[in-house]
């Protein structure tokens, strides 16, 4: 089933579906038997969603041998807010990525805006 989506997934993405694409790759849908669940960030990629969803059908029942198969959407609105970060909060993000930002700050003197 995977293998079919991501296929579906490329197919939109050369055909410049960008947005569906990125949708539809945002996370691994879970099989639990003819349901396929997927989750969404928010009611718009939901909506954006849905309005592709029976071509991604199509493909999925004629590529699988199975027209049985629905999908059901969750929202998961619960993701992260973001957060106004300074320049030492991130800063200090890149620092725990990579300790060899230090080693660049200071072989060139750099220093962080006030």
């Amino acid at each position: 089933m995977l293998l079919q989506w991501n296929k579906y997934a490329q197919r939109l993405g050369e055909k410049g579906s960008k947005i569906m694409e990125s949708l539809l790759l945002i996370n691994d849908p879970t099989l639990n038997g003819t349901v396929i669940t997927l989750e969404l960030p928010n009611e718009g990629s939901k909506l954006d969603f849905e309005s592709q969803l029976p071509g991604l059908l199509g493909h999925l029942k004629g590529h699988l041998h199975n027209h049985d198969i629905t999908i059901e959407i969750i929202v998961n609105e619960a993701v992260e807010s973001k957060r106004n970060l300074n320049d030492q909060d991130r800063y200090n993000r890149l620092l725990e990525i990579n300790p060899n930002i230090e080693l660049l700050r200071s072989t060139f003197g750099l220093d962080l805006p006030s």
